[in-house]
């Protein structure tokens, strides 16, 4: 269940602690991916956007403040939870971290306890399944804790590839997932496996969830890849 897992970004410039945040985060199960100046971050998130950007205020270059505010400015980062980390614990500068669109605001020092809890907080909105809850499509319920599905009540057996293809396509319905994008996501960054290969299990998982009728819930895009509704 490895390629699952949330991938955070910890955008941080100071190396100490940047080290503590990747020791703290792999601990939890996160996948972790890093930039030491706001310049790097924008360059990984166009290129392959995390799960959740931990994003420290003073930054060689580009400021935290300027980046949170290109993410959110932008379609297609727009609902990246960000979540800024500062030194600055005044009212004021906490109050204009939230208002460029920061979806939470913590001060240094803080407890790594109380951080992966506001991680988790913000993640339970984005990747539901990744953190064991339960997703809801039309007529197609998914169970992540159980790992179960049902469609129009009846259970429809999957294998884990089909499962957690289904539960990446149903955190975000009407996404246009290309098949690398599915590949990163549901066997894992490290893993070379064909293209092919995602053609094949969407074919089954189409299979496994119109083998009792009903409409077809995939949608294939051609030249683009796969998408739910």
């Amino acid at each position: 269940m490895a390629a699952m897992r949330p991938r955070i970004l910890v955008v941080e410039d100071e190396p100490a602690q940047r080290e503590v945040l990747i020791y703290n985060l792999a601990a939890e199960g996160f996948e972790v991916d890093t930039a030491a100046s706001g310049d790097a971050a924008l360059t990984m998130v166009a290129e392959d956007p995390p799960d959740l950007v931990l994003l420290d205020w003073m930054l060689p270059g580009v400021s935290g403040i300027e980046i949170c505010r290109r993410l959110k400015r932008q379609t297609q980062t727009r609902k990246l939870p960000v979540i800024m980390i500062s030194a600055r614990g005044e009212e004021v500068d906490r109050v204009r971290g939230l208002d460029t669109g920061a979806d939470d605001y913590m001060v240094k020092p803080f407890s790594v306890g109380e951080l992966m809890a506001r991680i988790r907080n913000q993640l339970r909105r984005t990747r539901p399944a990744a953190l064991g809850g339960r997703l809801v499509y039309e007529d197609i319920v998914l169970d992540a804790e159980t790992h179960k599905v049902l469609r129009d009540g009846a259970p429809v057996p999957l294998g884990p590839t089909e499962f957690r293809l289904l539960s990446t396509l149903m955190e975000k319905p009407g996404r246009v997932w290309s098949r690398e994008q599915l590949l990163d996501r549901v066997w894992g960054r490290d893993i070379f496996v064909d293209t092919r290969t995602v053609d094949v299990h969407i074919g089954r998982l189409r299979k496994s969830l119109c083998q009792h009728g009903g409409p077809d819930p995939l949608r294939t895009v051609r030249g683009a890849g796969y998408a739910l509704g």
